[in-house]
């Protein structure tokens, strides 16, 4: 424990010192001596957890194709190119309801800060008073021919202004320590936010995805049942001219029905995407119909997706900036709690002018001060600073916990998040072969039909296959986007730094 001396205080003025105890005067500067002295352990950094991973050029489960080392941008939704997705992200970063809260959080745990530092300062007050009051009549109490004085004193006045003043002085650190905390929990409290926004950004972007393969899909089904309702009627022609059966009529217009079943769900799930959206952007549900209603491909995805290293995770997830912090806010606790063992040093002081007189109430002879040490030691407690120590050490060690369970949680995320997005990258090519090979299927079973080599059965069941290829590709391709969405969000990205 190093101390130095950083500050004196005159306890008592030159007047009254030859009164006071030199060995009070002794104790007294003992007590100053040690006013830099902070008890408790410092915080040395949080401590290492997966070191080998943390340290590996890249991540365990990052695919060979598609994923480059360089570090990804924060703003990572504007490599998508869709105008209408950075409109939305910008939107919730600035109006959601839990970025509000987050923010609000933030601002509390700044005005606790600031109060916290403000108790490392002295703390001065000022009183005035005036009082008037009326002695009794004294003559009414004597008998009569009583050689006392008979008559009543007049009315009596005083005035007073005094300013009194007091300071703990901060011997042991445990103020210190208490602003160190505040300070480190701040700090986590802010990282909260920028993790909310994380997450924010994440979420408006799958959603977005969502109404985009929705749409698409939508689109698909309609277009597809059109086209079945005018072989339907071609067939039904064929009917009335006796070249086509019954049975191809009713199996035309199963499949009909059947494919305009499909669009019920895709209605639902499409106003279901863009309520989530209007929510998330702080706007009541079908606020974003109208601007949205337009159908539009998926963004599109870039070339590569830069990543980084396992080390630029660590410095960048907010989650875990914010564990790290508390770990450092737990760590000053336990300072706070040890230094409770310890005497406590106050200064009191006390300036004031009275008076019967208010016009002469502030001259020299009306003036009085005075200043007291006050030394205060809880020597008895009955080990109840001893379980706060120990109850903070425990705090200390869960932090430490819920640190190492951050750390290794993200490395999870996003190790998981690019072994998905490398193999939903291999499924998609395959699902676009075959829906290469179901459109030139169905482009030759046409042809057939057409000129009567093959049934319909046989080009109803082409279509069907095309059409379930071209719903499979779809889908694939938004799931691969919300894959890429994963990853980002998996490296803490999407939050912005807020001034105030």
């Amino acid at each position: 424990m190093t101390m130095q001396i950083r500050r004196s205080f005159p306890f008592v003025s030159s007047q009254t010192a030859g009164r006071v105890p030199l060995a009070a005067l002794a104790v007294a500067a003992a007590l100053c001596a040690l006013s830099a002295c902070t008890v408790g352990p410092d915080y040395r950094g949080a401590p290492p957890v997966a070191a080998d991973a943390l340290h590996a050029p890249t991540f365990v489960r990052s695919p060979t194709a598609g994923i480059a080392s360089a570090p990804a941008p924060n703003d990572w939704w504007r490599a998508l190119g869709d105008s209408q997705l950075d409109a939305l992200i910008d939107a919730a970063l600035a109006h959601n309801p839990d970025a509000h809260a987050a923010e609000a959080r933030l601002r509390e745990a700044r005005a606790q800060l600031s109060g916290q530092r403000a108790d490392e300062l002295p703390k001065v007050s000022a009183d005035a008073a005036a009082l008037r009051t009326t002695e009794p009549n004294l003559g009414a109490l004597v008998p009569s021919g009583s050689s006392g004085s008979g008559s009543g004193g007049g009315p009596l006045q005083l005035y007073a202004a005094t300013l009194q003043a007091s300071w703990e002085i901060d011997l042991f650190g445990g103020t210190r320590r208490v602003v160190e905390a505040a300070s480190a929990q701040a700090g986590a409290v802010s990282a909260d936010l920028a993790d909310t926004q994380v997450a924010l950004a994440a979420e408006v972007a799958q959603a977005y995805i969502d109404l985009r393969d929705e749409q698409q899909r939508l689109a698909l089904a309609s277009d597809t049942a059109q086209l079945q309702q005018r072989m339907l009627a071609l067939t039904d022609e064929r009917r009335a001219r006796g070249t086509a059966a019954d049975v191809d009529v009713e199996r035309l217009t199963s499949q009909v029905e059947t494919t305009r079943a499909t669009l019920v769900p895709l209605d639902e799930q499409i106003a279901e995407s863009l309520d989530r959206l209007a929510v998330l952007t702080g706007r009541p549900p079908g606020a974003l119909d109208a601007e949205l209603a337009t159908v539009r491909p998926l963004p599109a995805l870039p070339a590569s997706v830069p990543v980084g290293d396992p080390a630029t995770l660590l410095r960048q997830r907010p989650d875990i900036r914010s564990a790290e912090r508390r770990l450092a806010s737990s760590n000053a606790q336990i300072g706070e709690q040890i230094a409770d063992y310890f005497p406590k040093l106050t200064l009191f002081g006390d300036l004031g002018f009275t008076a019967a007189d208010p016009g002469h109430l502030f001259r020299r002879s009306n003036f009085s001060w005075l200043g007291v040490p006050y030394l205060q030691w809880n020597v008895l407690d009955f080990g109840r600073t001893a379980a706060n120590v120990r109850s903070a050490n425990a705090s200390r060690d869960e932090a430490r916990a819920n640190y190492e369970h951050a750390v290794l949680n993200a490395l999870q995320d996003a190790n998981a998040a690019l072994s998905r997005y490398g193999h939903q990258r291999e499924h998609l090519v395959r699902l676009e072969e075959v829906q290469r090979s179901a459109d030139r299927a169905s482009v030759l079973m046409q042809q057939r039909y057409t000129a009567g080599v093959s049934t319909l059965i046989d080009l109803l069941d082409t279509q069907r296959t095309q059409f379930s290829a071209q719903q499979d590709v779809v889908a694939g391709q938004a799931e691969m986007l919300k894959d890429f969405v994963l990853i980002q969000k998996s490296l803490g990205l999407g939050w912005r730094t807020r001034s105030n």
